[in-house]
């Protein structure tokens, strides 16, 4: 008889993948993430089928963790500026919270191990996000660029805020504004 699934070991797994991944990246051996979680790599494979299986869980925790922080008490009846500077705010205080979780992520976004069905669901979550940045791409200068085009030059510029955020931690909330301005001159 097989033993019933533990939340903690689960979630201890994806602890250890999330700062495996942070540190090795994708190549990083499912025994190393198992050791890190402190258990076998037997008993890694007993909560996830397959290394990509893993991958795949652990993408759409850390997706969903994120959009949390971000859309958690989103002004939604304020001006589509408002909607966006929170959102913004919010999104880079995870991520500087959280450098394990954004490197991992970064990884796990390029990874082939991520379903078609698991994009789509993360894609759900944010459709909030999307239809308020499609209403203010559609009137401004980016009319005639595709929302994906826009998103991933919002995630560039977020992730060049990032990366000068870390190295000088002091002027964080200065860098931010900088790149929140510079965004939002772009998108409207």
């Amino acid at each position: 008889m097989a033993r019933p699934k533990s939340e903690d070991k689960r979630s201890a797994i994806l602890a250890a993948a999330t700062r495996v991944i942070a540190a090795q990246g994708l190549g990083a051996p499912t025994a190393a993430i198992a050791k890190a979680a402190g258990v076998s790599n037997g008993s890694l494979f007993t909560y996830f089928e397959t290394k990509h299986d893993l991958f795949d869980q652990l993408y759409l925790e850390l997706k969903v963790d994120m959009a949390s922080q971000a859309l958690a008490d989103l002004p939604a009846g304020s001006p589509p500026r408002a909607q966006v500077l929170h959102l913004w705010t919010r999104w880079l205080a995870w991520a500087r919270a959280c450098p394990e979780k954004r490197r991992a992520l970064a990884h796990l976004c390029v990874s082939d191990a991520i379903t078609p069905a698991s994009r789509q669901i993360i894609a759900a979550s944010f459709a909030q996000v999307l239809d308020l940045l499609e209403g203010i791409r559609a009137a401004g200068p980016m009319r005639g660029v595709p929302l994906p085009f826009v998103l991933s030059l919002m995630n560039a510029l977020a992730d060049a805020t990032l990366d000068f955020a870390l190295q000088d931690p002091d002027h964080a909330d200065a860098h931010g504004r900088e790149a929140f301005e510079a965004f939002w001159r772009m998108l409207s």
